[in-house]
């Protein structure tokens, strides 16, 4: 007896097997082969950190996709044949699948087939932590699914139209649709309350007249060691992709400079599906509001000018793109000599967030951003309203001081909606 509760007790704690994937890409003519390579890679990373052994990879040179399996049928059969052979269970698309082509390669393979899209959303629903970016997860996932249902639903249909094909199928599948629907409505209407909830935060930020500076950036870049780095604070970073969805906020102050609040958002990625684009919009509004972009790349990576460039079109397809914006060059300590050209190519400011190393230099960098966004005016303030005056100080930089016999004269750099409160008292 004591042995067999040993063997449940086993089974209860033995871990769920990974899942053995082989992975493919299409290269069109278009396409510089290392670019495939490097996603191809990235690929494997995302569905390493989504619990997958990726058993083998796969690329396959076309004029173009094809309509029914995206892959050539022939690559198809090739790649099902290597899979049985490997033992693997799970293939997985770089590019984005059709729902039909989805299908079509599953039912050949006879295995699961995702794509980038899925793996994405399936990373992000293992790493979702408040309720908020589990919402946005779940309507990411029910936008991605709804086309889906069709093939959910085949062995219920019929083929044709008209009478005699309006079955338990159909019914089923119009049931399905409802429901999901009514969920994301819900979902919407939450997350709306959410993004009212965060603008009242913004403009309870904007009277405080702090700035605001956003952190961008691949993901993995290091951006959450970095706001652990000036902040103090002590969120969970590690080596891997998407570990953060969740924004936060924080006050940074550094003694003799302005403080302003530094906030943190999910990593991007190349190929970022446009439902988590469209579900994260209210958690991206976070750099609509920054006056400041710090955009992070990790200066080791092979690919760093690749992420750059994709970072930056997702900042443009977001419209923020025309925000002052910090280039800088993370895990410095990675490398054994910086080429000069590097930092200077792109005006960055050169740091690792691991050791602490150029810190104080993008502290001056951020310092002379903010300056001129907060612009100087000469305010006249009576001897009777040291309300005033203290707010001079604690939002803004006094630059000269002068005490006259009724009032006090002092030139500050003040935020734009301190200074259009205070603007009674210009000189």
């Amino acid at each position: 007896m004591s042995e067999q509760r040993r063997n449940d007790s086993a089974l209860l704690t033995t871990a769920p097997a990974r899942e053995r994937a082989v992975i493919g890409a299409v290269r069109l003519p278009s396409q510089r082969r290392s670019d495939v390579e490097e996603s191809l890679q990235e690929l494997a990373g995302l569905a390493e950190s989504a619990g997958a052994t990726v058993l083998e990879r796969v690329i396959q040179e076309r004029p173009g996709a094809t309509s029914a399996y995206y892959f050539g049928r022939g690559k198809i059969d090739a790649i099902g044949t290597m899979a049985r052979e490997l033992g693997a269970n799970l293939f997985i698309s770089d590019d984005a699948l059709s729902p039909i082509q989805e299908r079509n390669i599953s039912e050949t393979l006879g295995m699961k087939v995702v794509d980038r899209t899925a793996l994405i959303l399936d990373i992000f629903a293992q790493r979702a932590r408040t309720a908020e970016g589990k919402l946005q997860v779940e309507l990411a996932q029910l936008t991605y699914l709804l086309p889906r249902l069709v093939g959910q639903w085949s062995h219920l249909e019929r083929l044709g139209g008209g009478i005699g094909t309006r079955g338990p199928g159909e019914t089923q599948l119009e049931s399905d649709r409802r429901v999901i629907r009514h969920r994301m409505n819900q979902i919407r209407r939450e997350l709306g309350r959410v993004g009212v909830r965060r603008r009242v935060r913004r403009e309870g930020r904007r009277r405080r007249g702090l700035p605001v500076v956003a952190l961008v950036g691949y993901t993995n870049a290091g951006k959450t060691t970095l706001l652990n780095r000036l902040t103090g604070s002590r969120f969970v970073a590690a080596n891997q992709l998407f570990v953060t969805l969740d924004p936060a906020a924080r006050l940074v102050e550094r003694d003799g400079r302005r403080p302003f609040i530094l906030t943190d958002t999910v990593g991007f990625i190349r190929k970022l599906p446009h439902e988590l684009v469209a579900a994260f919009r209210a958690t991206l509004e976070e750099l609509t509001d920054a006056d400041v972009l710090l955009h992070v790349v990790d200066a080791s990576h092979a690919a760093m000018d690749e992420h750059i460039a994709a970072v930056d079109q997702l900042l443009a397809e977001l419209e923020v793109a025309d925000r002052p914006t910090i280039m800088v060059l993370n895990k410095i300590d990675r490398l054994d000599t910086l080429p000069p050209a590097l930092a200077e190519r792109h005006g960055a400011v050169t740091i690792s967030g691991a050791t602490g190393q150029g810190i104080d230099g993008l502290f001056d960098r951020i310092a002379d951003v903010l300056r001129p966004l907060a612009g100087s005016v000469v305010l006249r303030i009576p001897h009777g309203d040291g309300g005033a005056l203290a707010v001079c100080y604690e939002h803004g930089t006094v630059l000269n001081r002068r005490d006259e016999s009724d009032h006090v004269e002092v030139e500050v750099e003040l935020p734009p909606a301190i200074r259009a409160s205070l603007e009674r008292y210009r000189a």
